[in-house]
């Protein structure tokens, strides 16, 4: 416990000042934790980032990166983000045959849903900062507090398994106890900031986001009990790797996007 508390405090004291100064440190944070992740990702399938796929894949997550403001760059060559995708894709077949089918079928559709998993999240992460921080804030708060009440009601009153094939530990308990302690955050945002929402609209979307984060966690550990591995990475000590911290909020970045600024 002292080595994660350690961890979260330096990673906070890194990840916190540059979503507070937001703009172009946002944008580089974004592609650092996003490139590690994927890197992450592909170890689980024993592919190398320094590889032809690797390098594709990597190539093929930055262009997805590109915040809305860089929109130009893309414009110049006449090419979309899906375009790049069915280009990648392309390349990723011609690979299987360049060779003889080491890299597979199989690892060209790994290869392409991990890059669009991970960016599509961390592009989120970007638009939602550039339309406020109160948003991203309020991400961030509903997210610890699930984590945090789930874990806790979880082991004080916890019976009933929540999904034992994917994560032992986890109990209904302790997932409605998560969700619980997320609409407590919800209203302290209603009674002491700005955000745009009426209670009923903010405890819907508190509810929902809540359980979105959970099934953003439960994916991520139905992807380390296929592949075999406890943590996705080493990066935060008594944390495991960054998609092990930000597995919740790839699926939360995305929804409070549409639902907040659609």
């Amino acid at each position: 416990m002292k080595q994660r508390i350690i961890s979260a405090i330096v990673f906070g004291a890194i990840f916190l000042p540059v979503i507070i100064l937001g703009g172009t440190p946002v944008v580089i944070l974004a592609y650092l934790l996003a490139s590690i992740a994927l890197y992450e990702l592909l170890k689980m399938r024993k592919l190398s980032i320094v590889s032809v796929p690797g390098i594709i894949s990597l190539l093929l997550l930055w262009i997805f990166l590109l915040p809305n403001q860089f929109q130009d760059v893309l414009e110049i060559i006449h090419f979309t983000k899906i375009e790049f995708v069915l280009l990648a894709v392309l390349l990723f077949l011609t690979y299987t045959v360049a060779t003889k089918n080491k890299f597979t079928f199989d690892d060209v559709a790994f290869s392409v849903l991990a890059t669009l998993y991970v960016g599509i999240g961390f592009y989120y992460f970007i638009e939602t900062r550039e339309a406020g921080l109160i948003y991203l804030f309020f991400s961030l708060f509903i997210i610890w507090a699930t984590d945090s009440g789930a874990y806790f009601i979880g082991r004080a009153i916890g019976k009933r398994k929540l999904w034992p094939e994917i994560s032992p530990n986890k109990t209904i308990e302790g997932s409605l106890g998560g969700v619980f302690c997320a609409l407590i955050v919800a209203i302290l945002f209603l009674l002491f900031t700005d955000i745009r929402a009426t209670f009923l609209q903010l405890s819907i979307i508190t509810g929902v986001l809540s359980v979105f984060g959970q099934i953003g966690d439960l994916v991520e550990s139905a992807l380390k009990r296929h592949y075999d591995v406890k943590d996705s990475g080493k990066i935060m000590p008594g944390h495991g790797g960054i998609l092990d911290r930000f597995d919740s909020l790839l699926f939360v970045w995305p929804l409070i996007h549409f639902i907040f600024l659609f």
